[in-house]
């Protein structure tokens, strides 16, 4: 894993963080940074998936990113990849013990994204870099770009 240069002194609580070389939000800002990661975990919280039904829930996402954020959150022990051996190939995703430690973390930024959008009487706006965009949520629960 790599070294982080932040100083204790900086974080939030910084009276736990003594007794570790990282503190422990950066640590889990590496862990779930990425683009898709935080919503490939919270889809597998349910249940286990295919590689193809989390392409279905995630339509924006290409398949080598899918692919890559699903490897990094393999290395890091928070999803399993089952390989069944069977032809066609039949591949599964799913939490690990230590993967299913973050469900309340996640179930608490949904629970936020509730509050948030009842504060914003159901209108929100998020942007990306390159201008202002508009995203909506279709009725499958993924997010569509109008």
């Amino acid at each position: 894993m790599e070294k982080f240069s932040i100083n204790h002194n900086d974080c939030y609580i910084n009276e736990s963080n003594n007794s570790h070389e990282i503190c422990p939000m950066i640590l889990v800002h590496k862990l779930i940074s990425g683009k898709w990661k935080i919503l490939i975990l919270w889809y597998l919280c349910k249940e286990p998936l295919r590689f193809s039904d989390l392409k279905r829930k995630l339509p924006n996402v290409t398949q080598k990113m899918l692919t890559n954020q699903l490897r990094s959150l393999e290395e890091d022990n928070l999803i399993y990849r089952k390989v069944y051996p069977v032809v066609p190939p039949k591949v599964e995703y799913g939490l690990t013990e230590v993967g299913e430690k973050i469900i309340p973390v996640l179930q608490a930024m949904h629970n936020y994204g509730e509050e948030y959008l009842d504060k914003m009487d159901g209108e929100i706006k998020i942007w990306k870099n390159e201008g202002s965009r508009e995203w909506k949520n279709c009725e499958n629960n993924s997010w569509k770009l109008n």
